[in-house]
């Protein structure tokens, strides 16, 4: 076969593979009656290039961990992916892409980790992936340096996102991209669908910059492809971001959405709606392709993709290999590979005794108490890594000892974030995916700014730690802008998310092994700023977190007449209103609850321990916006809480102001005491007359 004739084989052959991607998406959008065609179509010269040429991954072992990562930050564009991963063999089926969309498939509407092999990261809110291929690379950086050795280049992979016009409208895509750029992440490449075509129409409604410029000023190496999406000048355009090797890459494709449709290419009816029974006749026609089946595959197509397995069979292989030399050369190199790999923590690292704060020691702040367990756990689990929001000395999340992550000096284990909370949280995302237990750390109050990383990070079911200090009203003069008030209640609204806001420095202690111990979900970890009395280390009980709560203080020989329900810094408040109580004769119990969801996940047995159904007499103490503890404290009790913004001033005058006092308390315990006792008065009265 002549040269010519070979190029004329490989394009046929590149040419049916591309239009395979392209009529799949079109069919199984048609079949499902939704979803977003335009994209695939687009986008379908890349995907097929990136998965058959460039990217080092083996269909059979989709966690392999020294494989080139693909976030498709366009989560919309799924059946992308979809096609791709079907025609290259990682175990989905024809009828998995039939079943597009539907209940409980392999397919969902938008990529899930964990319910799609090959699927890297959840996506589908725009921007999130682009952040989270931003942690992923620097993952990537952290564990090369971390474990390669002369010889044994144990890490190199790449990292790769595929972002639309709407991720780089999003800020999160732009704070994540300026930290790439500051730690000059060579190993990112993103390529930017540029398709001008929005919901509502041009982008030009809402866009006008030019985006490769602002890429070029946050220190990335950009490249304009234009229209020229062919396999041969995606390969030459990597080649050369590789070849850049300082920086992270942006490779800007201009791509007609719906490519081949003859009425819907370049409209944005072809964004986010099936292309119509006519409209598929005439572009599967124009592309010269069968009309009258649908999902059709030619064998020929998945023939050519399926010889990736056999490819990435032997890049495992030869990995493989290159770690059991690496294990006789370098044991304790291959030990935290082994951690990275397995997802583990070493082998007893919550052993031993950790810090013990005593009871009669100054009061402390959890936030301070945290710093001091973060310590301890640091040096015991090595890929604990992390950082805050440009708040590490309010906070106070950093590792005394491990230096700061800076370009050229990926393997430290404190990350600058900068005021970039949002970025913060999808980059803690991708450290974690990529097998780092990984925190990031602000106040409360603007954990508004990173709602969605922690939503998905719970939705992945992912152990991210998110660490929020300065709880309360308690933090005084900066005034109701940093007090949270509703920001507990939004948390626990998060399924899969455990919400722990302990009461004193020991009970810190323990949360932050709960979160270390805890790999099906995130931690958010909530702490004070002010200093509150230490809980005594002899009573707090080792599963005090696990359990969710405990019985902090209890009236002797005899049932509570109330029991007063409290978490974090007001669990003391309601303390000191129960001795007031009691020296008037009220038995008061005092349960502290570090975490609501943990404590829901109780046997019934357990719950009704800590909160027996015939004490009616509760009252919930926390200085928040009171909603959720109604299911505690029932019809009968009381919430001593905050349904309004809070005060600028010193932090004790303004939690007297709201009423966060044991006279307060006390005050309400004995009005809902006195409630129920005529209550039962009256029941009782009833009873006799029927």
């Amino acid at each position: 076969m002549s040269d010519g004739e070979q190029r004329a084989d490989t394009a046929a052959i590149d040419r049916l593979c591309i239009d395979t991607i392209r009529t799949l998406a079109i069919d199984a959008v048609e079949h499902a009656k939704s979803g977003h065609p335009g994209t695939p179509m687009a986008l379908a010269p890349l995907a097929y290039t990136l998965y058959t040429r460039i990217l080092r991954h083996s269909p059979q072992h989709p966690e392999w961990f020294n494989r080139d990562r693909l976030v498709l930050s366009a989560g919309h564009a799924s059946m992308l992916l979809y096609a791709i991963l079907y025609l290259t063999g990682y175990g989905l089926e024809l009828e998995d892409i039939k079943r597009f969309r539907q209940l409980g498939s392999r397919t969902p509407g938008h990529p899930e980790y964990g319910v799609t092999p090959g699927v890297e990261v959840t996506t589908g809110p725009l921007g999130q992936g682009i952040g989270n291929a931003v942690g992923l690379a620097l993952a990537e950086r952290w564990a090369a340096e971390r474990l390669n050795r002369p010889g044994f280049q144990i890490v190199d992979h790449y990292t790769y996102a595929i972002c639309s016009d709407g991720d780089i409208q999003e800020g999160v895509s732009n704070e994540a991209c300026a930290l790439a750029g500051h730690l000059g992440l060579g190993r990112l490449i993103v390529f930017y669908d540029q398709n001008h075509i929005s919901i509502d129409g041009d982008t030009a409604l809402a866009m006008s910059e030019d985006v490769g410029a602002r890429f070029a000023a946050l220190g990335w190496h950009v490249q304009h492809l234009g229209e020229d999406v062919t396999p041969a000048r995606i390969c030459s355009a990597v080649e050369a971001a590789k070849a850049e090797g300082e920086r992270p890459s942006l490779v800007i494709l201009r791509t007609h959405i719906a490519e081949g449709s003859p009425n819907k290419r370049d409209t944005p009816q072809a964004h986010g709606a099936p292309l119509g029974e006519e409209e598929v006749r005439l572009t599967k026609r124009n592309l010269g392709w069968p009309t009258e089946e649908p999902f059709w595959v030619p064998q020929e197509a998945l023939d050519h993709c399926r010889r990736c397995i056999e490819r990435g069979r032997q890049w495992v292989a030869a990995w493989e290999q290159l770690v059991a030399a690496y294990e006789r050369e370098h044991p304790e190199g291959y030990r935290l590979l082994e951690l990275l790999r397995q997802r583990q923590l070493p082998e007893g690292w919550d052993r031993g005794q950790m810090p013990r704060f005593e009871k009669s020691s100054p009061a402390i702040a959890t936030r301070k108490a945290s710093h001091e367990a973060l310590q301890w756990f640091a040096a015991r689990v090595p890929h604990l890594v992390g950082g805050s929001a440009d708040l590490a000395s309010s906070t106070l999340a950093k590792i005394d000892e491990g230096g700061s992550v800076q370009r050229g000096r990926w393997g430290a284990r404190n990350i600058h974030f900068g005021v970039r909370e949002h970025a913060m949280g999808t980059i803690v995302n991708g450290l974690v995916l990529h097998g780092l237990r990984a925190f990031g750390a602000t106040f409360l109050v603007f954990s508004d700014y990173m709602k969605p990383p922690i939503r998905l990070a719970a939705l992945m079911g992912i152990p991210s730690t998110f660490v929020f200090s300065h709880d309360s009203i308690g933090l005084g003069e900066d005034g109701p802008t940093h007090q949270p008030i509703e920001h507990l209640p939004h948390l626990r609204a998060l399924p899969n998310l455990y919400v722990v806001r302990p009461a004193g420095a020991n009970e810190t202690v323990l949360a932050w092994r709960f979160a270390l111990r805890t790999s099906d979900r995130p931690v958010a970890l909530v702490l004070t700023r002010q200093g509150v009395p230490v809980d005594d280390p002899d009573l707090v009980p080792d599963d005090a977190i696990e359990r969710g709560a405990w019985i902090v203080s209890d009236p002797h020989d005899s049932e509570p007449d109330a029991v007063l329900i409290a978490t974090g810094s007001e669990v003391h408040v309601a303390l000191a209103a129960a001795e007031m109580l009691a020296a008037e004769g009220l038995a008061v119990r005092v349960v502290s609850m570090p975490c609501v969801e943990r404590f829901l996940e109780q046997p019934l047995d357990w719950r009704e321990r800590v909160l027996p159904s015939s004490c009616r007499a509760r009252v919930a103490v926390e200085a928040a916006a009171p909603l959720g503890w109604e299911r505690f404290v029932g019809t009968d009790g009381a919430v001593v809480a905050i349904d309004r913004f809070g005060e600028s001033g010193p932090g004790k005058e303004v939690l007297a102001h709201f009423g966060f006092t044991p006279e307060h308390v006390a005050e309400v315990v004995r009005s809902v005491v006195e409630r129920v006792a005529r209550g039962s008065l009256a029941e009782s009265q009833a009873s006799r007359d029927s």
